[in-house]
């Protein structure tokens, strides 16, 4: 079976690449070893753990793709503010949507509400073939492309595949692409709670000794004072906190929190993620190209992985629509390398800023205590400051692909 473009990977950077090339004229298939069955949704159910900070840009190439209206219609949870605090110090800084004239700095959504609307609008195209169930075993590369090999036995034949498949990339291992990867010896446990207070539509952050504790507002049925918590902690740290009664673990996390919305009221189940940054040393090669956690996964300190993910789709899906009109073939490593060129600095940049705020704040010595604390003050008095950072978390700075625009 032959394609003209392969995406291997129906997560949400995959799925949305797949959207953004449906009025191409390319036969694209969409392959993923899962079911691709979008669950039964209600407003009431329990929110599910795993969340992204979907930034104004993402909520725009997400429109266009036609997912947005979905996602919507089932959950998601707007915010204005940020407010970020030093909890071995006196530093703070405070964000607002309104400093630059915007309404939101973005959503807080659950990733299964992401992945079922992409679902359902993937579902209603008939320009891309899914393809569930369909594990990949084997890679070969020829002079045509490639060739996959499924798990049924089945072969796929393109001449650009695109690895979307996650941060444990089938594709990479299988293409043998190289990857730089530390482990930040932190694991983040995440779940939801219930607060005394309401959240203020308000992205709330603490940086504590152990790493830095994230309350994300979420809304259930006009309910604001839900929560998706995001805490990194040392390995031994995460598993102390995971071996906790519920009630032990409110109670712990309240004072994490320095009860900043109130006592914890209640606490979903938790997962506990070790937390490894990986960056691929090359986005492409001829007939290939990685995006998403394929290409890198960034420490979850500031909700930006999905964010660079889907940028990735948007920019890749510009250069493959410009190539296409052009008659210029899709796995071309000229036409793959204006993506690379794109997107690489970017993310290294991104990657590179979290890391250091990752090391700032776990740091002990006096002195860089005392920078971040006088850090935070600074920019905090300095509304051009404010506005650029305000700028970055809505996604509208930089080379941004025309799905992302105004």
């Amino acid at each position: 079976m032959q394609a003209d473009l392969i995406i291997v990977g129906a997560g949400m950077v995959g799925s949305t690449l797949a959207l953004a090339l449906q009025h191409s004229g390319l036969t694209v298939k969409l392959i993923d070893a899962g079911p691709l069955e979008s669950q039964a949704f209600a407003v009431a159910d329990p929110f599910e753990p795993r969340v992204s900070a979907l930034s104004a840009a993402s909520q725009r190439i997400l429109e266009r793709v036609g997912a947005w209206s979905g996602i919507v219609d089932r959950r998601a949870s707007p915010y204005s503010d940020m407010h970020v605090w030093d909890g071995s110090g006196t530093g703070q800084i405070h964000f607002s949507a309104a400093s630059v004239h915007a309404e939101v700095l973005g959503h807080i959504v659950e990733n299964r509400v992401v992945q079922d609307a992409l679902l359902d609008a993937l579902k209603t195209n008939d320009a891309i073939e899914l393809m569930p169930g369909a594990r990949l075993e084997q890679l070969h590369q020829n002079e045509a492309g490639w060739t996959l090999t499924l798990a049924d036995g089945q072969q796929l034949s393109t001449g650009l595949l695109i690895a979307a498949d996650g941060a444990n990339s089938a594709v990479r291992r299988l293409a043998g692409c190289e990857t730089r990867e530390w482990d930040y010896l932190h694991h983040a446990i995440v779940t939801s709670v219930r607060c005394t207070e309401p959240h203020q539509q308000t992205a709330w952050q603490r940086f504590t000794d152990d790493g830095p504790l994230a309350f994300l507002p979420l809304r259930r049925e006009a309910d604001d004072h839900w929560c998706s918590i995001v805490w990194s902690v040392t390995e031994d740290e995460a598993q102390r906190l995971m071996a906790l009664d519920d009630d032990a673990f409110r109670q712990t996390l309240g004072r994490a929190f320095e009860y900043r919305l109130g006592e914890v009221l209640e606490a979903d189940p938790r997962l506990c993620i070790p937390l490894r940054q990986r960056h691929a040393k090359r986005y492409v090669q001829p007939g290939l190209a990685l995006i998403g956690d394929a290409a890198h996964t960034i420490h979850p300190l500031a909700g930006q992985g999905v964010n660079l993910g889907l940028l990735d789709a948007a920019v890749l899906a510009e250069v493959l629509l410009a190539a296409s009109a052009r008659g210029v073939q899709l796995g071309d490593p000229r036409v793959l390398g204006r993506f690379e060129r794109r997107r690489m600095p970017h993310n290294l940049a991104m990657m590179a800023a979290m890391e250091g705020f990752e090391r700032l704040f776990q740091a002990d010595p006096l002195p860089l205590r005392w920078l971040r604390n006088a850090g935070l003050k600074g920019v905090q008095v300095l509304p051009e400051a404010k506005a650029m950072f305000v700028r970055q978390a809505l996604g509208l700075s930089g080379d941004l692909p025309d799905l992302a625009r105004l």
